[in-house]
């Protein structure tokens, strides 16, 4: 049972936060029904994610097997059969997809999207050079667009752009420390990383991260921000936004770290820190009021 739940990859659940930015950001925190859809929309997430990791698993389990670290997953391992890996993953893409009718039929058509999205991504995309990192942004653009549909509100297309370059940014990032950690085996464990290089990823990070920043500094600041929230003051969430960034950046550069996103705003101090006071902002400035 230990490893099978660890197979569902419940770290990476994290992930799925990001249902939650239409909840917030539409200043709808507080409603009981629309916490009750989203919450249930990132349990769905949660189930479908997990069916999706089993499924990359089983498609990996020999590339595993010579990393360093993934060599102790439970389907690589050995502790975890291949059989139950399949029947774990059936179930759950069972009824995560049925749950999600449950919700409405928008969020189901964005939900059976994100799963066959994913299924494209473990046997084909992943294999394509730049498509590969384009298709993980897109799978976190997916999860907010969803926890909007969940709850019948309009997502800014600025806050859908954050998010994805956001998410391009840590996909990117994880190339690299992937290429770093391995060098010369990097190409036996993931064929892509062969088309990669340190010098390559670095230029299209810094592209991203300025990109990342800008968006986000126009969002707090655009005319119909302003006026929808009726308050110029988001744009004091600017600093922690930085400060995320540069930290991860300086993780990734001087910490060799940046493998793992998923357990980096649990594991460092100064990253919880700032993610709590960016949210303690936004909560003050949206619901102060």
């Amino acid at each position: 049972m230990r490893a099978a739940f660890e197979a569902l990859r419940p770290r990476q659940w994290m992930k799925n936060t990001f249902v939650f930015a239409g909840l917030i950001f539409s200043e709808n925190l507080g409603n009981r029904r629309d916490d009750l859809l989203v919450l249930a929309a990132f349990a769905i997430f949660c189930a479908i994610s997990s069916s999706v990791y089993l499924i990359n698993d089983l498609a990996d389990i020999e590339q595993d097997r010579s990393h360093p670290t993934k060599c102790r997953r439970p389907l690589a391992s050995g502790r975890l059969s291949p059989a139950a890996a399949v029947a774990m993953a059936a179930l759950l893409g069972a009824a995560g997809l049925a749950a999600s009718y449950w919700i409405n039929p928008g969020f189901l058509l964005l939900a059976i999207i994100y799963f066959t999205l994913n299924l494209a991504y473990s046997f084909v995309l992943k294999h394509v050079m730049i498509l590969d990192v384009i298709c993980v942004a897109v799978f976190f653009v997916l999860r907010a667009a969803a926890g909007a549909e969940a709850i019948a509100v309009r997502i800014s297309p600025w806050l859908l752009i954050c998010t994805i370059l956001l998410a391009l940014f840590l996909a990117l990032s994880k190339r690299r420390h992937e290429l770093v950690l391995l060098e010369a085996a990097a190409s036996h464990h993931r064929r892509i990383l062969a088309e990669y290089s340190p010098y390559l990823l670095d230029q299209m990070i810094s592209v991203v991260t300025a990109s990342t920043v800008v968006s986000y500094c126009l969002y707090t600041m655009w005319p119909e921000t302003v006026a929808k929230f009726g308050t110029p003051n988001l744009v004091f969430t600017v600093p922690f936004v930085l400060f995320g960034i540069f930290r991860y950046l300086y993780l990734i550069h001087q910490k060799d770290e940046g493998g793992s996103p998923e357990r980096i705003p649990f594991t460092d101090v100064p990253m919880i820190v700032n993610l709590l006071l960016w949210l303690a902002t936004v909560g003050i400035i949206l619901y102060g009021r």
